[in-house]
């Protein structure tokens, strides 16, 4: 992963907690009801990919185990991960693309809401996501993938060589040689591997997303209610389909582009299929970007227009990150697939205790307080949930007591400790797990392995009943707090 040319190292905050009576009084742990959105406290778990389903997309009982543990800690939302709308295989991640899926996601909704003592709303974020392949071995792709064109042939003055001879000739070629001849898009497939864009309008299934993509979001959310969860939240954030339509960068020509007008008009679309399907009692909301955080991408006043359409267009809750963009992810190795958070959006979006003087702690709250005042200033009141390295009381309540944000999203601090909402609760915030921000559970996610974290996967390991990792060095679960 990118990190800061400062590297200047930080230790997680230290502060004091407060006791069980002002915890009980405070913002963090007050009730919130927006339209369909009602919360016992202002605390969100958002959504991480733990890497537990089948290879088919169901759910398994590893994944029944994970959401239980988070819902034992009590925290007013909980965010299920990503999970595809699409009935396309898209390997170990949940999926809702069809009606097999729902006896696993109904298992799903009853975990979480019986293992909070019916204190934790159950929410899923549903997601379209474009292809993308590993980066290819450089002699096959030039002797297999790569289709030859007129162009090449005229570069190398080979127009009417064999077709073995031209890819002979570009095998044989060193790379800043072969750079000129290939396509940027066909030096990217090499070197990075082939992703599809949504400005790929030449490919018909590219050009019909507009068409395609509200009818999905919508059956995905009606199975989501049927399933017993209480909201979705559309994946409109980081590297994928929607996100990439509200970007600045998609040009698409077909009043889909361009524009924030334009852009914001198959999310909005989006929406209102969903809102359509599921009525006005089940909560919708959507995870966007507060800042795209690459060249020519979104910025914060992107994001406040599109924040502010959704909010009228009658959303029940926007919760922002930031970064975490395919432009400027590293070059991943032969075999591998890239990774949207190795670049600097990537660091944005999950910063690590090596940082700039800004520091990794509540790095996108500007950001946030600023998309939340645009809103407050037309009187739009859709809550909005402050994402991206909170971890400590003092830190949330602050964002709250200002009116940065209206519920306050807690990751790499959940995984570290599920239990961080009833120890604090208790008056026993001393004893939280504070996450040391190094980023071990995002390499772990990187490389598609079941995602743990580092202050305990090792702990107890050997005690009974402890369910240990494929390779069986670490526990899959945290250890019970008593």
């Amino acid at each position: 992963m990118w990190r800061p040319p400062e590297r200047i190292r930080f230790a997680p905050l230290q502060a004091s907690w407060p006791n069980s009576e002002n915890a009980a009084h405070s913002r963090l742990f007050a009730p919130l009801t927006y339209q369909a959105l009602q919360l016992t406290s202002r605390t969100w778990v958002p959504a991480m990919v733990p890497w537990r389903a089948t290879d088919d997309g169901f759910v398994t009982q590893d994944n029944l185990q994970w959401y239980e543990r988070f819902a034992r800690g009590q925290p007013g939302a909980l965010v299920v991960e990503a999970t595809g709308i699409r009935d396309v295989p898209s390997g170990p991640l949940l999926r809702i693309g069809h009606d097999r899926f729902l006896p696993g996601l109904r298992d799903l909704a009853v975990a979480i809401k019986r293992s909070s003592d019916g204190q934790t709303r159950a929410v899923i974020q549903i997601i379209d996501f474009l292809s993308i392949r590993r980066r290819p071995d450089r002699e096959r792709y030039l002797r297999e993938f790569l289709t030859i064109q007129p162009v090449h042939r005229e570069r190398l003055q080979l127009a009417a060589a064999p077709e073995s001879v031209v890819r002979n000739a570009l095998i044989g070629m060193p790379d800043h040689e072969l750079a000129d001849i290939l396509s940027p898009r066909e030096w990217e497939a090499l070197t990075h591997g082939a992703r599809e864009r949504v400005t790929d309008t030449s490919l018909a299934h590219i050009r019909d997303l507009p068409e395609t993509l509200p009818p999905l979001f919508a059956a995905a959310a009606r199975r989501a209610q049927a399933a017993g969860f209480d909201g979705v939240e559309l994946h409109f954030a980081h590297a994928y389909t929607m996100a990439s339509f509200l970007s600045p960068l998609n040009s698409r020509r077909d009043n889909y582009g361009g524009s924030l007008a334009n852009r914001l008009r198959l999310p909005l679309k989006v929406y209102r299929a969903v809102r359509q399907a599921v009525g006005q009692n089940f909560a919708v909301g959507c995870r966007m970007l507060a800042e795209e955080c690459i060249e020519g991408g979104g910025t914060v006043a992107d994001a406040q227009g599109a924040a502010l359409e959704l909010a009228r267009a009658g959303i029940d809750f926007l919760s922002l990150s930031r970064g975490g963009k395919f432009d400027d992810a590293r070059q991943p190795k032969v075999g591998e697939a890239a990774y949207p958070y190795t670049g600097r959006s990537g660091y944005e979006c999950m910063p690590s205790y090596y940082s700039d003087a800004k520091g990794p702690f509540g790095r996108n709250v500007s950001a946030v307080a600023a998309i939340k005042a645009s809103l407050l200033v037309e009187n739009c009141a859709t809550p909005v949930v402050l994402a991206g390295g909170m971890h400590h009381f003092n830190q949330a309540e602050a964002a709250l007591a200002l009116g940065q944000a209206d519920i306050i999203a807690f990751a790499r601090q959940a995984l570290a400790d599920p239990d961080w909402f009833r120890k604090v609760r208790a008056g026993r915030g001393a004893e939280v797990r504070l996450c040391i921000y190094t980023n071990y559970c995002e390499a772990l996610d990187q490389q598609h392995r079941q995602v743990t974290c580092e202050l305990w996967d090792r702990e107890r390991i050997n005690e009974a009943g402890a369910k240990l990792s494929r390779d069986r060095k670490r526990r899959l679960i945290p250890p019970d707090w008593s």
